[in-house]
């Protein structure tokens, strides 16, 4: 019986998983005499049967734009995982980074949601976003289950909902999350959307602790602010009593973010829009600094009860026309900060 489950489950996973060739790799990778790049190094999954992998991370992309659309933002979060991909595998190899610890997973198949997507209607929309988690969240299980840390790279932050799901089904309990984000993401119930995932999340017990760090005042409404205040559950850090009103310095923030949820096995959000200058669906001009984004996933890493990482809204060409050839080697820094955490814990 146990073997005939086994099976069944690696068959979904499979119908959900594009995996890639080793040759597609390959011709990503820029091979130099004496040197070893991350992506020679990296196990290359065909299947989704990880007990023969010994490293600690699984690299899974979502190459969609559904969830932003459908939540009235601006497309191009679909490109971001290969324009990640490329920059990651031409990575130097070393002691400090070892290609054994990756397993490149492949990306959730996403190409009939995407076409059904084109210009259609929000309703449509958002009937596409929970469709989407529905291909997610039994690959994050999967991971969770063979006691892995998902990397998860592109998309919207709609996707934070089926990795909580897929998480906490595997763990048998709810988890926490720290967020570094402009926005709460916890909108109302309303049909799924990028905004929306923490509050589905949470209604679902699936999330218990939210702590969400760097938060823009004019871009929460005042009725999830408050919210927010008067739960224990949740823990708002606002920008502006950070870098306006100094009511604590940015490393006393985030420590106090993480102190709220590192007592019980928790997720390590960022959304790309919390960054300065960085080209994303909600671009901006006031935010954090990329050393304090790394430092901020390097000392989430190091916590024992981490559980994934997730790096969301980036894009690499926008909709609009707009590009940032930069944003791969961007997410490729972020990983490293972070893997390097938990490799040195």
């Amino acid at each position: 019986m146990y073997f005939n489950l086994l099976k069944d489950e690696l068959y979904l996973m499979n119908l959900q998983i594009q995996y890639f060739k080793t040759e597609e790799i390959n011709s990503l990778i820029s091979f130099r005499n004496s040197e070893k790049k991350l992506g020679e190094k990296l196990l290359i999954s065909k299947d989704s049967n990880l007990t023969h992998f010994n490293g600690k991370f699984v690299i899974l992309g979502i190459p969609e734009d559904i969830g932003i659309k459908a939540n009235k933002g601006i497309g191009g979060a679909s490109s971001t995982f290969n324009t990640f991909l490329k920059a990651f595998v031409n990575t130097q190899n070393t002691a400090n980074l070892d290609g054994n610890e990756f397993l490149l997973l492949g990306h959730i198949g996403t190409e009939h949601l995407m076409k059904k997507s084109l210009n259609a209607d929000i309703n449509t929309l958002r009937n596409l976003t929970e469709k989407l988690d529905n291909l997610v969240f039994p690959v994050i299980q999967h991971i969770v289950k063979h006691g892995k840390i998902p990397i998860v790279i592109g998309g919207g932050h709609n996707n934070a909902f089926p990795i909580l799901k897929g998480c906490s089904i595997a763990l048998n309990a709810p988890i926490n999350t720290i967020n570094l984000d402009a926005h709460s993401d916890f909108r109302i119930v309303e049909g799924r959307h990028s905004g929306n995932g923490f509050r589905y999340a949470y209604n679902a017990k699936y999330l218990k602790k939210y702590a969400i760090l760097g938060l823009h005042e004019a871009y929460n409404s005042q009725n999830i602010i408050e919210e927010l205040s008067r739960n224990p559950d949740f823990l708002p850090i606002f920008f502006e009593d950070v870098f306006l009103r100094n009511k604590e310095t940015w490393e006393e923030a985030q420590c106090r973010a993480l102190t709220f949820v590192k007592d019980n096995k928790f997720g390590v959000e960022l959304d790309l829009d919390s960054l300065q200058n960085t080209l994303s669906s909600a671009w901006t001009p006031v935010g954090i600094s990329t050393l304090q984004t790394l430092n901020y996933l390097y000392t989430c890493g190091k916590e024992k009860q981490v559980c994934y990482l997730h790096l969301t809204e980036a894009i690499a060409e926008r909709t609009d026309g707009f590009k940032n050839p930069l944003v791969g080697k961007l997410l490729s820094y972020l990983v490293q900060s972070f893997c390097k955490g938990v490799l040195e814990n």
